[in-house]
């Protein structure tokens, strides 16, 4: 059963990128034990949900975050956890008139430190069939985040939105063997209070998966992300990450590989089955992680 709950945790601690608040489930890592991954995430659109749910175009854009993302027992209910995209590029292309071949859009990047999560997470039911954990995320705006939002020839690039926030949630998981695959499955429920101006969020996650041959392990996450629109920024341009009063029901597929017994490769990709207010083109993501 231990080994199971273990693989469990790998699992469901892979996807990381722009989810990694409720990454590792309801389980939590023993003292000394922990999770790490450093990995490359990635989105370029050249349209964008506006905020009715249609589809506008964009000048091309993109965004590149390479970071660090670790999980670690300080004892064995309590667990610290930081997400730290210590590179974050955000770039939009050139643009050029078919008429008259003049630059109408001049091509432009910004490069810094990206926002960072830091975290703790507390079991309050372990070593039981069903477990359950709560976390706190506190979102440090380490980002560039000085756009000026009155200028409308301006793309906005950034790597960060500016505003502190505290994520607080709880995480119910589970995991069964059927025919010598190891199946798992995670819900949790997330308050997201935002500041700056920002409007708060309600996130809902479910992720279901399993490992087979104790080398192979797929997933499938799904979010549900809703504003609670109680914010007063005017900053609701679809075509960047960090607009306010964004929303959607997203999922991401998964996939692993255990090279060795702390070692494995990952890759993901993430997309929407309806949204508002962001990137309307999917996110990919690799990854070599580290299991203590």
């Amino acid at each position: 059963m231990m080994k199971l709950h273990k693989m469990a945790i790998l699992a469901l601690v892979l996807i990381s990128g722009t989810q990694a608040a409720e990454a590792g489930g309801g389980w939590v890592h023993a003292k000394g034990k922990g999770y790490f991954k450093i990995s490359q995430w990635w989105v370029v659109a050249d349209q964008h949900y506006t905020s009715t749910g249609g589809v506008d175009p964009n000048v091309t854009m993109g965004t590149f975050n390479t970071s660090i993302y670790g999980e670690y027992g300080i004892s064995d209910r309590l667990n610290a956890q930081i997400y730290f995209p210590f590179f974050s590029r955000s770039f939009n292309n050139e643009v050029v008139s078919k008429g008259t071949g003049e630059v109408t859009i001049k091509g432009d990047a910004v490069n810094s430190i990206g926002d960072t999560n830091i975290g703790v997470k507390y079991g309050l039911i372990v070593d039981k069939p069903i477990v359950l954990s709560a976390h706190i995320w506190l979102g440090l705006p380490l980002g560039k985040s000085d756009y000026d939002r009155n200028d409308d020839n301006v793309v906005p690039l950034l790597t960060g939105d500016g505003e502190f926030n505290q994520i607080v949630g709880l995480t119910a998981s589970t995991a069964k063997t059927f025919g010598g695959v190891n199946v798992f499955a995670s819900l949790g429920a997330e308050f997201n209070n935002r500041t700056n101006g920002y409007s708060d969020e309600i996130r809902v996650n479910f992720e279901l998966g399993a490992v087979l041959k104790e080398k192979l392990i797929l997933v499938y996450k799904l979010r549900w992300l809703n504003s609670l629109r109680n914010g007063d920024s005017n900053f609701e341009d679809g075509a960047s990450l960090f607009s306010n009063n964004a929303e959607y029901v997203g999922y991401t597929y998964e996939i692993a590989y255990n090279l060795t017994d702390k070692i494995g490769l990952s890759a993901n990709y993430g997309a929407v089955y309806s949204a508002k207010l962001i990137f309307a083109s999917p996110s990919y993501e690799v990854g070599v992680y580290l299991n203590l």
